[in-house]
């Protein structure tokens, strides 16, 4: 049961939710498109992986003190999640976009080719997932998100 008192799995576990739950409403504010799916989704703002890292980096320094090793553990540890996020990740998405405007393009052809009257059960496939990775700004306010949410939680439970 000493599983229930980790404050730093319990901080990091926090944040992802709140920055999931919190990515629809500012996606409606931003763009007036109403999408729950989003708050299950990968992407957007704020970054819930930059969220989680730094909410627990923040709460392993705030409890075992920014001095310590595993704090150290935690920062190294959050600043690679990061760094991805706006790197491989973020090409992945930009590869994905370009591989869906192909397959469109594609499609369209081999639809006026031939003269398709009516969709083939091929073109019902999923597309290509092109939110996988963050803008820098997203990852930034992702790691506030997480450094914030940190702090109340450790001096509201401490």
């Amino acid at each position: 049961m000493e599983l229930l008192y980790n404050f730093p799995l319990w901080s990091a576990i926090i944040a992802i939710l709140f920055a999931q739950a919190v990515k629809v409403p500012i996606r409606m504010i931003a763009t007036r498109d109403f999408n729950p799916g989003l708050a299950f989704s990968t992407g957007g703002m704020p970054s819930s992986h930059s969220a989680a890292v730094t909410a627990l980096a923040t709460a392993v320094g705030l409890q075992e003190g920014f001095d310590s090793s595993m704090f150290g553990i935690a920062a190294v540890f959050s600043i690679i999640v990061m760094f991805d996020s706006t790197g491989v990740r973020r090409q992945s998405g930009e590869q994905a976009i370009v591989l869906n405007l192909l397959i469109n393009d594609f499609q369209r052809f081999v639809d006026e080719a031939k003269l398709w009257n009516k969709k083939q059960e091929f073109e019902k496939r999923e597309e290509i997932r092109e939110l996988l990775g963050h803008q820098p700004i997203e990852v930034f306010f992702g790691g506030v998100t997480g450094i914030l949410l940190s702090i109340i939680l450790y001096y509201a439970i401490f």
